[in-house]
This record gives C-alpha cells, structure tokens and sequence, in this order.
C-alpha cells in the first residue's frame, strides 16, 4: 500500500471548486450557459429547451450541470437543420474551412485549463490526463489541418452531417478531435452528450467551436429517444459511435438496414500475453501507467495471461508495482496553493458502477476467484467527509470463472484479472476470449516467437512488450471481431471513413458482407 496523507491535513486546491470552473464558463461562453443550467446548440443557435436532469460529480457528489435533455421531435427538427448547414459548408473553401478550425483550436488553448478542470468535476480525471485529453484533441487537430489537403484530393464531403455518439471518458481527444476533422471534410456535424457525464466541457468547446463559424450541433437526450433522428434519420450522412457492445449492436442493425456509412468503435476484452519472457523489470514499469484513469478506456488492459510456469516471477513483479498506485480526489492538496496531486487515478464515472464493480469482484470470489490484491481505502487521498461512494480501489483476481463477467469482458474499471495457460494453444484462447479486441500485447524474449503468435491474436493492435493505445495523427485505429463495426479511422482513414471516393470504392473497415485491412 502506498503511504498517503490522511484526509485530515488535504483540502481543495485554490479556485479549482466547480462554482469556479461555471463561473469562467459563464464569462467564457455567456451564450451556451445560463445560471444553473447549459443549453443545446442546433438550428445555428443556443435553444434553452429540453429537461434539464439533475447530476453529480464523481469526485464528490456534489452537484454538477445535467443534460438539457431533448424529446424525439425537436431531435428531428435538430437534425433537419444540420442539414441545412451541411448544405452551405460542404461548399465553403478548403482554405476557409482549414482557417476557421484552426481558429477554433487558438480558441481551445487558450482556455486550455478550463476544459481540464471540467473534465476533473464532470469524469473524475486526474488534473494530468485531463489535460492530456484536452491537448491530444488540439494537437491531432493541427496535425490535419497541416496536412488534409492531400487527404481529400478526388474526394468530396458527404450528402449529409455526420451523427457522433460517443462514451463519456474522452470528450475532447476523442469526441471534439472527431467533428472538427470531419467538419474540416466538409461535414457539418452532430453529436450527443454522453448520459455519464461531460456536457459542461462539450459545451464550452462547441461554444469556441459555434463562434468561428463551424456548423456544429450538441443535443442531450435518451439513447432510446434520439436514435430514430441520430442514426436513423435521413438527412444523416454517417453515423460514428463509441461505446459498449450491446448498444454498439443495436446502431449497428440500424445503420446496416439503411445502408448507412458508419464507424463503430465497440468494447473489447484487451489482453496481455506473458510467454517465455524474462523482462520483469521492464513489467513492473509499465503496470502502474496500465491503470491510468483507473483502466476506464477503451485501449485498457485488464487482463493478463500468463504461462503458469513463470507465475511466480510476474508476481514477483507485478504485486510491488500495484501497490504504487496513488488514487483519490483529484483536487485534494495539502495547502491551497500547492500543484496539483500526481495521482493514477480518481473516481469511476459514478457510484452505480463502483457499487457494480464491487459486486462483481465479491461474486467471482465466491466462485472461485483468488484475491491476489486489494487495495485499502484508508491508503487513498480524499478529503474530510467527502462522498467516496463512485471510488473502487485496484483488485487483482486469479483465475475468475467463467460464469463472471470479469471472465470474458471488459471491467471498465481498475480490476485486473489473471488466466494462467500451460501452451501455446491456451495462450491464444485465453488472448482471443472476447471475440475480437483493439489491442493486445504478447512479452516474450523471442521476436520469433512474437512474429509466429501475434497474427492469431484477434486483436487491431498487437505490441511487442510494450501497450498500444488508439493513437495520433497519422496512426490507423479499427478493432477485429466484434470490438468494431465500419469504417477504420486514424490519419487518412478518418477523412476517407467521412467522405465519398470514387464509385465503387470499399474502404478498409469491418463491413456486413466484407472486412478489409488497411
């Protein structure tokens, strides 16, 4: 257990509360945030309509702005409009478009700050990755309006807006990163709120975004009740989702009937392959950053397969790294004005998932799990009185049955699970247990060896020792099986997944009736 500073002698860091971060907001963007509420922009415009539902930060469980949440109808009439703008955009110049985007990415740094202290109160990002996610939507941005004019030669933007839907854990790196490329195609662009969380710092980028000009449209509402509009409608040119499987494969009927572009970015069960490896100092550095976030994102891995006979060196280094690991309120500082705490990670999204995590873990040890680890809260960083109720601290598991869910799927949620294999054979299974992931990693001493096992590994990405991650800039990113529907994306592929080629042209991705690498 790594030794911490009790709750007594932590307080909040100064002018980091989220009355501070609405009270910039609105100063920054008076137009998308009223009093006690954020509006929703569509129609060219910010619309206070929709029910605005109560929320909490995972942090504290204090309260946060929730989702003005819009009925089927206006949802429709949303999209009708977007429409309208796509029509206007896709003509507007390259070099005028390429000039507003990137006068909405100075817009983004210059409020760099804010959009990472949002992101702590609505997702529980340590104040580090927080700003990573804003910085890598910024960067990879550049990166295209550097270079797009070469991607969208013989190419033209869609006959209609492009529908986002994405999860909650990266807004601005996956989310924002995705409709300013697509709008520098020539798309306008739509997207939804996650239910979980993230609609403040959504708002205040497409607020940025609104002001120079890019056709953007940001709704809130049920999965359920905006889907008819946001993937079924008509006027929709390409549906981009993120998210869980079940209702990835509920988009992905829908878009499949109606013939429709698309890009699915589903969850996969992502693993780490230990075979004839001898590099346990190497391991134990890279474990503690595998549980950055707290393992909630879609390129995690949660569970490591290990040939039996060196289970006793991967514990050797594995338990000491685990027990590094720094988690609590991601403001909680000793005096106001010290820097912010270097943790690996804060709250899970809310406290319905840390209660179902628990559940989970205290069910597969019933039946039959082996606690290897489990942290002790009175370790972590938390301030006096604070709810800790959506906080799990890192469990290990041996060998959880299969009738567990933390046998054969994604935690999301910092729970590492083990499988011990005797050969070759049982390795690949156990790597290959969810039907397709996005990445994976196989340690062993041999590059033979590697080069002979990785391409049965199901998995987009296989790294050599070494974690892959969804990637930057000119970096492809698809997922195998059912971790992914539609076109791949990354670099080139992410302008080509949202505009039309010449006739005929299939592009890499994982299709109904074809799968295509790039």
């Amino acid at each position: 257990m790594a030794s911490t500073l009790t709750t007594n002698s932590l307080t909040l860091k100064a002018d980091t509360s989220w009355r501070d971060a609405w009270r910039r907001c609105l100063a920054v963007a008076p137009e998308a945030f009223r009093d006690d509420r954020v509006l929703n922009l569509w129609g060219a415009g910010w619309q206070a309509d929709g029910r605005a539902l109560p929320a909490t930060s995972p942090v504290d469980g204090s309260p946060v702005a929730g989702p003005p949440r819009l009925d089927g109808d206006t949802a429709h009439r949303a999209v009708r409009a977007s429409l309208d703008q796509h029509r206007a955009w896709r003509h507007v110049p390259l070099d005028e478009r390429r000039a507003r985007v990137a006068a909405t990415l100075d817009a983004l740094t210059q409020h760099r700050e804010l959009l990472a202290l949002l992101l702590v109160w609505e997702i529980g990002k340590p104040w580090r990755l927080a700003q990573a996610d804003v910085d890598r939507a910024i960067d990879g941005v550049r990166w295209y309006v550097d270079g797009i004019e070469p991607m969208l030669d013989g190419r033209a933007p869609l006959d209609g807006p492009v529908s986002n839907i994405a999860s909650w854990n990266y807004p601005m790196s996956v989310l924002v990163h995705a409709m300013l490329v697509q709008a520098l195609a020539g798309n306008a662009v739509i997207a939804k709120t996650p239910t979980d969380g993230g609609v403040a710092c959504l708002t205040l980028a497409c607020a940025l975004a609104a002001r120079e000009g890019i056709p953007a449209t940001l709704v809130s509402g049920s999965g359920g009740e905006l889907s008819p509009a946001l993937v079924r409608a008509p006027e929709i040119g390409c549906v981009s989702f993120v998210g869980g499987r079940d209702t990835g494969a509920a988009v992905a009927t829908a878009v499949a009937d109606l013939g429709k572009r698309h890009v699915l970015e589903q969850e996969g069960l992502n693993t780490w392959g230990i075979w004839n490896h001898s590099d346990w100092d190497g391991l134990a550095a890279v474990v503690p950053k595998l549980f950055d976030y707290g393992k909630q994102r879609c390129t995690a891995y949660p569970r490591f397969v290990v040939q039996r006979q060196l289970f006793d060196d991967f514990l050797a280094a594995y338990l000491p790294a685990v027990r590094t690991l720094k988690v609590g309120h991601p403001l909680a500082v000793e005096r106001p004005d010290d820097p912010y705490p270097q943790l690996d990670f804060g709250p899970v999204i809310n406290a319905a998932k840390a209660k179902e995590l628990r559940d989970q873990v205290a069910e597969a040890i019933e039946r039959g799990a082996v606690p290897l680890h489990r942290a002790d809260a009175a370790g972590a960083r938390f301030l006096p009185g604070q709810d800790t109720s959506a906080y799990v601290q890192p469990v290990t598991l041996l060998a959880p049955p299969p009738s567990s869910p933390l046998h054969h799927a994604e935690p999301f949620g910092p729970v590492d699970t083990i499988v011990l294999v005797d050969t070759e054979a049982e390795l690949l299974a156990a790597m290959n247990a969810s039907n397709g992931a996005l990445v994976a990693t196989l340690s062993t001493d041999d590059r033979a060896t590697f080069d002979r096992l990785a391409p049965q590994i199901r998995a987009f990405k296989t790294g050599h020792g070494k974690p892959r991650s969804r990637g930057d800039r000119d970096e492809l990113f698809g997922g195998f099986g059912a971790s992914w529907r539609g076109a791949f994306v990354g670099g080139e592929l992410l302008v080509r997944a949202v505009t039309q080629g010449p006739a005929g042209e299939r592009l890499p991705g994982n299709f109904p009736d074809y799968h295509l690498m790039p």
